[in-house]
């Protein structure tokens, strides 16, 4: 069988989301790592195979899969069991919504890349914490409506889908940034649910082999 292999970083909420996906797919994978905080995803190697310089990465024999989107859905097609979007197309319809909530309007905003860009134009720690905390809270609003409509254990239902995949990362990010999780009982819920799975736990970033000694 071709070996998956996942270029990523300990901290990425990225490659985190990912990591959780191809667990609940029960997928081996190895890892190689880019400290972000180096550059090294800028590096000529990486960026032959990525061009963007980003993680994560997906190759799988001749393919490279960029994105963690894209990557999540390739998963969800390649290894269709257990699925980790619902059966009907008005219930997929909305994980994909409660995942972009996460993926296009609260990440993108804390990504390292754009944190380093508002240092770099004069903002100080507390602003750029404080940027930070702003856009998790507003989309965590919503979120946590969301999941009171439609979770039951889960942000989705049951079982863990997608959403759930980008859910966890953010929550993480969420404490390195200090934000306020109080006002999220069913968000935080989510997540005790979700550390009750090994596939969960062994996708946390304390646990990768690059991450930071304690």
């Amino acid at each position: 069988m071709t070996t998956l292999t996942l270029h990523g970083y300990w901290r990425s909420g990225a490659a985190y989301r990912v990591r959780i996906a191809l667990n609940l797919k029960g997928l081996e994978y190895d890892q190689v790592s880019h400290d972000l905080r180096a550059g090294e995803q800028s590096a000529a190697d990486y960026t032959a195979i990525a061009p963007q310089g980003l993680v994560p990465a997906l190759q799988y024999g001749d393919l490279t899969l960029t994105q963690s989107t894209a990557i999540l859905e390739w998963l969800e097609e390649t290894y269709p069991h257990p699925p980790l979007l619902p059966a009907s197309a008005d219930e997929r319809a909305i994980v994909r919504a409660m995942s972009a909530l996460i993926g296009c309007d609260i990440h993108p905003l804390n990504n390292l890349r754009v944190l380093k860009r508002l240092k770099k134009i004069g903002h100080d720690q507390s602003q750029i914490d404080d940027w930070a905390r702003h856009w998790i809270t507003t989309g965590f609003d919503a979120l946590e409506k969301m999941v009171a409509r439609h979770g039951r254990g889960f942000c989705f239902g049951p079982t863990p889908t997608f959403a759930d995949c980008y859910l966890i990362p953010q929550l993480y990010s969420a404490r390195r940034f200090g934000a306020d999780l109080a006002p999220y009982p069913r968000l935080l819920a989510v997540e005790a649910r979700a550390s009750e799975f090994e596939a969960f736990k062994l996708a946390h970033p304390s646990v990768q082999p690059d991450a930071d000694p304690e």
